[in-house]
């Protein structure tokens, strides 16, 4: 009978302690997730369009008239004789 109860209790306890290392894994995964989203908020702010000024890097229609035309350039490029 004795052995059953102090049986019983080392399960009990090995359980209990099984239950807080998890708990434990568990807050340390919620800290890191917290971390994570601030990490990603402060990205995102970086990433927002509308703190960029895109009007330099349009092209303008006049400046486009002004480029020559090239002549159509459709010579193959053969590798047959690449390594001779």
């Amino acid at each position: 009978m004795r052995y059953i109860l102090i049986l019983t209790i080392f399960l009990n306890l090995y359980a209990s302690q099984d239950q807080t290392n998890e708990r434990k894994l568990k807050e340390k995964h919620i800290k890191k997730q917290i971390e994570d989203e601030k990490r990603y908020k402060q990205e995102q702010k970086f990433y927002q369009y509308h703190n960029y000024d895109f009007k330099g890097a349009e092209v303008d229609d006049k400046s486009l008239e002004t480029i020559p035309e090239q002549p159509e350039y459709n010579d193959d490029f053969d590798m047959d004789h690449v390594y001779d």
